[in-house]
């Protein structure tokens, strides 16, 4: 069933009033892809009365007062990307399309949504219960923070937005926990994976630099981004505090990974795999269509690629669902009215590591021999992919399965490095799994910008081309590499550019046309390395192009557009 989203619904469930209200900046599709759906419907399943408000008009109440107010807490979220991210493209041109705003015109999110809606809400219920912040907007802008958008550091969101909490990472477990303790009238400032602003710091947390040192020194900076970053990991990370005038932020550690049996159960509640009727009164939702018939696997990601936000947010440990929950989840889609037997993706942030743990992650000793996966493969990870051919076989035999996709991207390094089953998993993803284009990221091909970027270096690329031509001639099928390639990375120059083009045409034999410009969004090495100019890991100047033409110009180089 789908979350309350109007008056009428609230009371066909015989409910008086909500516990909590979830405010979000996407429109409402009640699908385990939405954060903002998974934790309702966690929350409706432990008891709590939720009603969720999508894309409120800012400029009345008409929305944000519909459901009135709650009585435990507000939960405000940007959407499933930062609001300046899907607002502006990194040459801070106005994005004209948005695919999760019904009708697909980008006029429904506010820039800065987490604070406006934290405005709206505080304009028209006045000293109203806790508003609590969450997504990966206020995930990544929790602490002291380089905007791209302004040019400048920003303070954490928690002081600009003025809200009383933030909720950062994936928030199932904490969400659930603050529920119950503002229920029970419990203290909350103990629960995992919560920030919160005190008169006080407390002493057995680390004390990061304090905004008013990071804001005049990008050494500090640099010091400040080392102990935030080194402190995400649930199983080792320490409690946080940083200085903000005359109050400190204070940042729990994160909560702990949920267990696959944990991950299972929020993959089966009972999503609608719609847009809610307010939404759908209003048009189309683009994005729909490719997750409505999509499963997620697993979550986290090895790769802690520079330029990437998800082992800050999602976390560099893989949670893997088990093989059962997926397949009550096709046969759930086999139920569906809309479902024609096709499955769009079977996937997660990194399509192929399903089912590869390594045990040092999850033992009495967390390793901290970080990343997993540069500048090689760690010997500790050993990846196996015969789970995930075992799955994907499974799938493919079921009653009214007609085709099923692997459409997230491939690490192909992860498939090299694996001796036991990678050939034979590359095999059944070009034979079974491939709509004639299969999704690989190498981001460039010169050495010395892949070493910024975290990425391995290009020779893995040239070995997997390789081996992917030697087994796609066996299919007798025209299929093709697709490759995602950054301009203007932090490190990048023109040259850098030709380079990529002659390689591309050499070797690929393609003119390159999925390339993206660096977007320097908070929270990531790369973005700090665009704001300091440095090597945060050797303290060496590099090369970082800042004029929007040129990193323009970087990117038509290779396109021709």
């Amino acid at each position: 069933m789908f979350i309350p989203a109007s008056p009428e619904e609230v009371q066909k469930l015989n409910w008086d009033s909500l516990d909590i209200i979830l405010v979000t900046g996407d429109a409402y599709i009640d699908s385990p892809y939405m954060g903002v759906s998974v934790i309702g419907q966690v929350l409706m399943d432990a008891g709590f009365r939720v009603g969720i408000i999508a894309q409120p008009d800012i400029h009345s109440g008409r929305d944000i007062t519909r459901l009135g107010e709650p009585q435990l807490f507000w939960g405000v979220t940007a959407g499933s990307m930062d609001s300046l991210v899907s607002n502006y493209m990194a040459s801070k041109k106005k994005r004209k399309k948005d695919d999760l705003t019904p009708g697909g015109e980008n006029n429904l999110r506010p820039n800065r949504a987490s604070i406006v809606y934290t405005g709206l809400i505080r304009r028209f219920f006045k000293k109203t219960v806790p508003i609590v912040l969450g997504g990966i907007e206020a995930s990544l802008r929790r602490i002291v923070h380089y905007d791209h958008w302004s040019n400048s550091l920003r303070r954490s969101i928690l002081f600009d937005s003025k809200a009383d909490m933030i909720i950062y990472g994936m928030g199932e477990r904490a969400v659930l926990e603050l529920a119950d303790s503002l229920k029970n009238k419990k203290a909350t400032n103990g629960i995992r994976g919560l920030c919160y602003a005190s008169d006080h710091f407390l002493k057995d947390y680390l004390a990061l630099p304090s905004w008013q040192e990071v804001n005049q020194d990008k050494e500090k900076f640099t010091e400040m981004f080392h102990l935030f970053y080194r402190n995400n990991d649930p199983l080792t990370a320490k409690g946080l505090f940083q200085a903000h005038d005359q109050k400190y932020l204070i940042c729990n550690p994160p909560s702990l990974p949920l267990s696959s049996q944990e991950l299972d159960r929020i993959y089966e509640f009972p999503y609608e795999r719609d847009l809610h009727p307010l939404d759908k009164k209003k048009g189309k939702v683009r994005a729909l269509e490719t997750i409505r018939f999509s499963i997620t696997t697993h979550r986290g990601c090895y790769g802690e690629c520079h330029f990437c936000s998800i082992p800050v947010h999602q976390g560099n440990r893989v949670i893997s669902r088990s093989e059962g929950s997926i397949i009550r989840e096709v046969n759930r889609f086999t139920e569906h009215l809309r479902f024609r037997g096709i499955i769009r993706d079977v996937g997660g942030p990194t399509a192929n590591m399903y089912a590869i743990e390594c045990e040092k992650n999850f033992g009495s000793s967390p390793c901290s021999n970080k990343p997993c996966l540069y500048p090689a493969v760690c010997s500790n990870l050993q990846p196996d992919h015969r789970a995930q051919i075992r799955l994907l076989a499974r799938i493919r035999k079921m009653k009214h399965i007609k085709n099923v996709f692997v459409a997230s991207g491939l690490r192909y390094d992860l498939v090299l490095a694996d001796t036991r089953s990678g050939e034979e998993y590359l095999k059944q993803i070009l034979k079974y799994h491939t709509s004639g284009q299969l999704k690989v990221a190498p981001e460039h091909s010169e050495d010395d910008v892949l070493h910024l970027m975290g990425k391995p270096a290009n020779k893995r690329l040239d070995e997997f081309k390789k081996l992917f031509d030697q087994l796609n001639r066996k299919t007798g099928k025209k299929q093709y590499l697709t490759y995602y390639f950054i301009a203007a990375h932090p490190g990048c120059n023109m040259k850098h550019m030709h380079d990529l083009k002659k390689y591309a045409l050499k070797q690929l034999q393609l003119k390159p046309e999925q390339v993206q410009i660096f977007t320097p969004s908070p929270s990531i090495y790369s973005t700090l390395m665009f704001y300091t100019g440095t090597n945060p890991f050797t303290g060496e100047d590099i090369f970082v192009e800042r004029e929007m033409g040129k990193m323009e110009k970087q990117k038509k180089l290779i396109t021709g557009g």
